[in-house]
């Protein structure tokens, strides 16, 4: 399986997960200061979160730490305290991991999803290189074994990595979508966003499970920074592994996204992205019940 950075790929699946926190902004400041709203469960069993804080709910993303310079390999570590102020050690296993890790450059250019390890006091770490200079925001995705009731939570913050950054303009948006040999068209049904993923001109019909789904979803607003992760309708083993992949999606603010579609395929996990601009939110009323965020297996 194939977990790097991506840098300025195009691509794009089944019901959701929202979250929010990392956007395409300026790669300057720390967006947990402009007083954006933290999450909720909406109407449809999807969770949103802007994740623009290190804390919430008495749980704080604490003693990050990564190498300081780009092309310098080393250690990301960090951990997450509870409301007692002690590391929290146990985590509900959600889409087969217990945490998973999204990093981003703030102009959206370079992305990665990964899945560090817990030591026995824990510190969560992970091998990292950083492939270029910048502000670089982290995202940890996780729910407490106890103590946030039907809820996950998503947490960030951000780290400057030394040397002349370039920002990248976000790339316009577009229907279709290559990366790795495989093309993504990206449809658009009302508050639906349906993937369809094609090789050499044929469509692909046997997608590999992927952290316990057929594809994943991030979406990195600009210039908000906020986060959205997406996971489709259906479940795999009853639902046809492809061509298409649906999501139904409600971002937590309106405005420009750089979608991020995860799918596995021919033993790698691939990585295609898409412009896309959301006029508005939904108003649809929100409830404390189901989705990607509620305890136990499911994301």
């Amino acid at each position: 399986m194939r977990d790097r950075l991506r840098f300025a790929a195009f691509g794009g699946g089944l019901v959701v997960l929202l979250g929010a926190a990392l956007g395409i902004g300026a790669l300057v400041g720390d967006p947990s200061e402009r007083g954006v709203e933290h999450s909720g469960v909406v109407h449809d069993g999807s969770y949103r979160s802007t994740g623009l804080s290190d804390s919430e709910s008495g749980y704080t993303l604490a003693d990050l730490s990564a190498p300081a310079s780009p092309n310098r390999a080393g250690l990301l570590r960090f951990r997450i305290t509870g409301p007692d102020g002690a590391p929290v050690t146990r985590f509900a296993v959600r889409h087969e991991k217990p945490l998973h890790l999204v990093v981003a450059r703030s102009d959206g250019a370079e992305y990665r999803h990964t899945h560090p390890t817990m030591a026995a006091d824990g510190t969560w770490s992970v091998d990292w290189t950083w492939p270029a200079p910048g502000t670089y925001r982290v995202f940890a995705d996780f729910a407490p074994e106890t103590g946030v009731g039907s809820g996950g939570l998503v947490l960030s913050r951000t780290v400057t990595v030394a040397g002349d950054a370039v920002a990248r303009p976000l790339p316009p948006a577009a229907e279709t979508a290559s990366v790795d040999g495989y093309q993504v068209r990206l449809q658009r049904d009302s508050g639906d966003l349906r993937f369809t993923v094609t090789r050499d001109g044929r469509p692909v019909t046997d997608l590999e499970p992927y952290l316990g789904a057929y594809a994943h979803l991030v979406g990195l607003h600009a210039p908000s920074l906020a986060y959205l992760h997406a996971h489709p309708q259906g479940e795999v083993g009853r639902t046809s592994p492809g061509p298409e992949v649906a999501f139904h999606v409600e971002p937590p603010v309106p405005g420009p996204y750089r979608l991020y579609f995860e799918f596995a395929h021919g033993g790698s996990v691939h990585t295609a992205e898409f412009t896309l601009e959301f006029e508005q939110l939904s108003t649809a009323p929100s409830t404390s019940g189901g989705g990607h965020h509620s305890g136990g297996e499911h994301r």
